[in-house]
């Protein structure tokens, strides 16, 4: 999995609300099948920050929750536009009807 795709389920994760690091990964393995590694998921979640497409809540303890910002939500949404689109396409050129 490459790293912007780590990102954009990192962003399709959050877009319920905000979640701490385990639930980021346990929501990724519920829509995926696989949990990201470590490395993976807090590499994604620092480039989103810096990026301000999240931002970090007040946690309690160890846990860190953080949530999409108001740009993180057009990012996703406009990342998961362009991806349908595709998916469209892709399906179109294989004889599938698109959902």
């Amino acid at each position: 999995m490459q790293a912007n795709d780590a990102q954009t389920l990192v962003l399709c994760a959050l877009a319920d609300g905000p979640l701490h690091g385990y639930a980021i990964n346990t929501a990724i393995e519920e829509l995926t099948g696989e949990r990201l590694g470590p490395g993976s998921l807090y590499g994604a979640l620092a480039r989103l920050e810096s990026k301000r497409l999240i931002e970090p809540l007040d946690g309690q303890g160890r846990q860190r929750p953080v949530r999409l910002t108001p740009l993180g939500r057009e990012v996703l949404e406009r990342e998961l536009r362009a991806m349908a689109r595709v998916a469209d396409a892709g399906l179109r050129s294989l004889g599938v009807n698109p959902a």
